[in-house]
């Protein structure tokens, strides 16, 4: 459907509506406008004309007791009449302005909740949509070649001469699996991942039933790396052969949940990752990584989940906070800035999870700190290097505050 035969069949039928029921209010308030004695008089006509019939009254008192019951009749009318007008009048500026208010109101409820100019998209057609989108997915290849490269550090003329050896050796002896091995790793951390990719795929097929899930797994680990965190299908399909061999493969299933999230099944990625952010450890390297996404994932998929605080972050106990109800403002100042000083001084030396990095940028911005929490945003930044979603909450935290750069 269009979106001008949208509006159109909508603006139609919300002033039939509004004309409904308006008319209504209307109506229902002047039905109760009749007059009391209206029906007593008229009962009374009808009495004389019985009376006159069974000749209890004469034709002359019948007649003079006609026109005094008419002459009240029409006086209780031209009353019943006269409150009538401003009553409907009242009534119609009520019924009108209630209809504005519910109209008003629902107009914003569905620019609030609602989507203009989306079209209809019933779950079989989400559903739909995703498998579309994971099966015409770039491949491997594609997304390499669409990626920006990554920036590199110059290794230096010993480390690049080591690394020709290495290629040299490697090359003149292809089944050698602890060459291939060491091949693999400087490549890719030399951010030369096409040929990390190569060697360590030369690895698994070297070692062939005797290579472990880790080493499998790497082969996706770098292929990922090198799309900047796109799961293509090819390595999805190491990601399966991963899981077939170890289905409880923590890594694999976060990847796995990962490529889901990226075609549009965020109820298949939230049943990955839920489980396995709560086997942890809480320091697993996809820890901060499902903590930063999982609850968009959830909110996407219709699931009503809240995400729980991370293990092991440290605050104010419920002792604290009884404590600081008996504090002056003063002393409650003093006990907040304290713990926020030993915070601070806790993560630069020995670094946290990115919750404790968040939680300390929000504290410095209510203290009224910028300096200290430009440091904070510094220091996160070079503690977090290589979580790009933990880099990502910290900066925005950071800019918030107003302390971004």
């Amino acid at each position: 459907m269009t979106l001008w035969l949208f509006w159109t069949i909508a603006t139609v039928l919300t002033g039939v509506v509004a004309i409904t029921l308006v008319q209504a209010l209307r109506r229902g308030t002047a039905d109760k406008a009749e007059h009391p004695d209206l029906k007593v008089y008229r009962d009374q006509l009808a009495e004389v004309d019985r009376d006159l019939a069974r000749g209890t009254l004469s034709g002359d008192e019948a007649q003079r007791l006609r026109v005094e019951v008419s002459r009240r009749l029409l006086d209780a009318d031209r009353a019943v009449q006269a409150s009538a007008r401003p009553t409907a009048t009242g009534s119609l500026y009520w019924a009108a302005g209630l209809v504005a208010i519910i109209l008003a109101g629902s107009l914003w409820l569905y620019q609030t909740l609602g989507a203009a100019g989306y079209g209809d998209l019933p779950l079989s057609d989400r559903m739909a949509m995703a498998a579309e989108a994971y099966a015409s997915r770039p491949s491997q290849a594609e997304a390499m070649a669409a990626t920006p490269p990554a920036p590199t550090n110059d290794p230096g003329p010993e480390f690049t001469a080591l690394m020709e050896k290495l290629r040299a050796a490697v090359a003149a002896r292809p089944d050698d699996a602890m060459g291939l091995e060491l091949l693999a790793r400087n490549e890719s951390a030399l951010g030369n991942f096409d040929a990390a990719i190569k060697a360590q795929s030369q690895l698994v097929e070297v070692l062939g039933n005797s290579a472990n899930p880790d080493q499998r797994l790497m082969v996706a680990q770098m292929m990922v790396a090198a799309t900047g965190g796109y799961v293509s299908p090819e390595a999805e399909a190491v990601l399966l052969d991963v899981l077939q061999r170890d289905p409880k493969h923590q890594m694999a299933r976060y990847l796995s949940g990962l490529m889901f999230a990226q075609v549009g099944r965020p109820d298949r990625a939230f049943q990955l990752w839920q489980p396995l952010l709560e086997e942890g450890p809480a320091d697993a390297p996809w820890a901060e990584a499902i903590r930063a996404d999982i609850q968009t994932v959830a909110d996407q998929a219709g699931i009503k989940y809240t995400l729980p605080d991370a293990p092991g972050t440290k605050g104010p106990t419920a002792a604290d906070m009884a404590a600081a109800g008996d504090m002056t403002p003063e002393e409650r100042q003093a006990m907040i800035a304290g713990m926020v000083d030993q915070l601070e001084a806790r993560l630069l030396a020995e670094g946290g999870p990115v919750e404790e990095w968040l939680k300390l940028i929000n504290a410095m911005a209510v203290l009224n700190q910028p300096d200290r929490g430009k440091a904070a945003l510094a220091a996160a930044q070079k503690a977090l290097a290589g979580d790009q979603a933990a880099l990502q909450a910290v900066l925005d935290a950071a800019t918030a505050a107003g302390f971004a750069p």
